[in-house]
């Protein structure tokens, strides 16, 4: 079993920063992609957007929005994924959600895909 805990929410004025940690810990072999979602107030089915990812090879993925303000980092001999917020603007407001595929069992035979429990992220104007 895998368990994944986030810390690094909170409450800020527009233009600060947050840094976001999710750690994973358990039976891992070893971790493929490590990404970052969010889930803003009232959206619609309680669809998660996706915010950033990075690969195993340390390949970056960050959505649209957030390019230029959020950085996304990982430390692999701490299985911990990091969201570096900058500039962060009210409709950043969401919890957010790290998500790492991780492959488990003999010679990481299984890939399982984990999520966080959520943080809270609260930007004000």
């Amino acid at each position: 079993q895998v368990h994944l805990v986030e810390s690094g929410g909170g409450l800020v004025q527009a233009g600060g920063s947050l840094r976001l940690s999710c750690t994973a810990s358990g039976s891992i072999y070893s971790i493929d992609n490590m990404a970052w979602y969010r889930q803003a107030p009232g959206s619609q089915r309680g669809e998660r957007e996706l915010v950033a990812n990075i690969s195993s090879a340390g390949t970056v993925n960050h959505a649209d929005s957030t390019k230029g303000r959020f950085t996304i980092s990982r430390d692999d001999a701490k299985n911990t994924v990091y969201l570096q917020m900058n500039s962060l603007k009210p409709e950043d407001t969401a919890v957010y959600y790290c998500n790492i595929q991780v492959r488990v069992g003999i010679g990481g035979l299984y890939k399982i895909s984990s999520w966080g429990q959520g943080t809270q992220v609260t930007v004000s104007s």
